[in-house]
């Protein structure tokens, strides 16, 4: 390698030597990343308690305080506008949106990590705006700017832990990140309920305000870990790879182990050039969507993927609870605090998450995301028509929530991590950055949608559903379930790079039987001392690229 320590990289055709074995160090380091997911998790919790607070609603509405004693008809009255519930709880969505399609580009310019940091900054201003508000113009515009930064986070910690982490524990690690998620989901919960009967503007800016302290944490942290190797490789720096996954596996930079996942890194990466070669920046965003529709490993078809994996989750209709379910209690009539009922159900979501920890390397991805979808829909289904026959009765209100609370575990356990975990593995080098960025900007669209359309669904003063909203959403589960089955392929303990070679030789519904049977570095060439090809070693360096 020109300019550096390492002259050759030593190579492997053993599949079972593509990577260093898994140490502590490797592991917290890989998993230190997923923290992102708390601050992403509480930005999108707390507003659900803060649009039920009294001082908040007045704030907003200039509406009077229910007198002391007021009927539920009388409180019902007593809310945010289906509109303006609409647009304080969806501008985050499009700040995201766009945030998550910047960063797929400025993730392969300046690097992953350098890209989660200015992430963090910009939330942290968007934070300062909304803690600063006392009404809907600042609130809103600090919220569509700390949207850019969650985009930012949301998109490119996937793409890290995903580059970095160990292939037999990277479903894992991933999941992590939806745990924290529920975390932040959890601790925005347990602040809103502490605040919530404060009669002055503390009521919502200490639960805003609070929020700077994780992308503090995320941000500082993110800056002492390493560099992705394969954001290294993507620009020709292989020395600087070769640096970086000694660090990520605990191992001295001459190990056998780094230099053959490294080969291999390389190796593929030089392939998937060949099968689209590199062009101009507009051109990149273009190999995006080539190939056949028909062909498992086509770009056009990983993206298609990506991206409807990531509006199916927002289908699942999960963030219904978690946007508007204070609101959605209250509407039940039966529920004396509806706020705790919301931290209920936060705490079914984060404590029924780790158990994909196990489930996702032990059964795989496919069988999460078909019998999530199955366990989901069933739920739905049943409180939907519950709420339609007998809504009233506080027996069958009761019996509601505990069905709402089973499909949020089937939720947590599955379809939460599993959809994350899938699109940070099914794309190639060259365009994964921009590929995560695309499926993670989905969720984002999604999300919005929902959030946008969902008020005036359940609002009293639009569609007023109530349960009926379920029946919708029960819908939408038949068609994840459907999805999975045909579409979603099985990744389960193979590298970045293996999952390029089964998605070639495999459907989705015969992937999980396939098995690695060669490496990248072995189809492209050892020399007689087992090292690579030289003239692919110096090719990847002369194309490095970040486009």
């Amino acid at each position: 390698m020109p300019g550096g320590a390492i002259k050759e990289v030593s190579a492997t055709a053993d599949v079972d030597r593509i990577e260093a074995p898994i140490t502590w160090k490797a592991y917290f380091m890989c998993a230190f990343a997923a923290f992102g997911g708390i601050y992403f998790g509480y930005d999108s919790g707390y507003i659900n308690g803060v649009k039920g607070m009294a001082y908040f609603i007045h704030q907003q509405t200039g509406l009077d305080y229910p007198p002391p004693g007021a009927t539920p008809d009388e409180k019902k009255y007593f809310v945010l506008e289906s509109w303006r519930d609409s647009l304080i709880t969806s501008i985050l969505s499009a700040g995201t949106f766009f945030g998550a399609i910047i960063a797929g580009d400025l993730a392969d310019f300046v690097g992953r990590r350098l890209t989660i940091i200015a992430g963090c900054t910009i939330f942290m201003v968007g934070v300062i705006l909304q803690t600063a508000s006392a009404g809907l113009g600042l609130l809103v515009a600090g919220r569509l700017i700390a949207g850019f930064g969650v985009g930012f986070v949301s998109a490119i910690i996937i793409l890290y832990m995903s580059e970095c982490s160990p292939r037999k524990i990277r479903g894992a690690i991933v999941s992590g990140y939806q745990f924290a998620i529920t975390i932040g989901l959890l601790l925005s919960n347990c602040v809103d309920y502490a605040t919530q009967d404060r009669m002055d503007t503390g009521s919502y800016r200490i639960p805003i305000a609070i929020q700077m302290l994780w992308a503090l944490i995320l941000g500082i942290g993110i800056a002492f870990l390493p560099e992705s190797p394969r954001y290294f490789v993507k620009r020709g720096k292989l020395d600087d790879a070769a640096k970086s996954l000694a660090r990520l596996r605990g191992q001295p930079i001459v190990s056998d182990f780094v230099q053959n996942e490294l080969a291999e890194i390389v190796a593929n990466h030089e392939y998937e050039l060949q099968v689209v070669p590199q062009g101009t920046y507009w051109s990149s965003w273009a190999n995006c969507f080539k190939g056949s529709l028909m062909k498992p490993s086509s770009n056009l078809r990983r993206t298609i993927l990506g991206t409807s994996m990531q509006m199916m989750q927002q289908w699942t209709g999960v963030n219904f609870i978690f946007y508007f379910g204070t609101t959605f209690f209250k509407q039940l009539g039966t529920i004396s605090n509806p706020f705790l009922i919301s931290l209920i159900t936060t705490l079914v979501n984060v404590c029924s998450t780790p158990i994909s920890f196990w489930t996702v390397e032990r059964f795989g991805r496919r069988p999460l995301l078909i019998w999530g979808a199955l366990g989901m829909l069933i739920c739905e289904f049943l409180v939907a028509i519950m709420g339609t026959a007998d809504g009233e009765n506080p027996n069958v209100v009761k019996a509601m929530i505990a069905f709402i609370c089973i499909y949020i575990f089937f939720f947590a356990s599955t379809w939460g991590p599993g959809a994350w975990v899938v699109i940070g593995e099914v794309f190639p080098l060259p365009i994964r950055s921009r590929g995560v960025a695309l499926s993670t900007s989905s969720n984002w669209l999604w999300n919005c949608i929902i959030t946008v359309i969902t008020p005036y669904l359940v609002g009293e003063d639009k569609g007023n559903l109530k349960a009926k909203v379920f029946f919708l959403w029960g819908a939408l589960c038949t068609a994840c379930f459907v999805y999975a089955y045909l579409l979603v392929p099985e990744t389960k303990g193979l590298s970045l790079e293996q999952v390029d070679k089964m998605l070639e030789e495999t459907t989705p519904r015969t992937s999980s039987r396939w098995v690695p049977h060669t490496t990248f570095a072995a189809e492209a060439g050892l020399t007689e001392k087992g090292t690579l090809a030289p003239e692919i070693v110096e090719d990847v360096e002369r194309k490095g690229s970040v486009v």
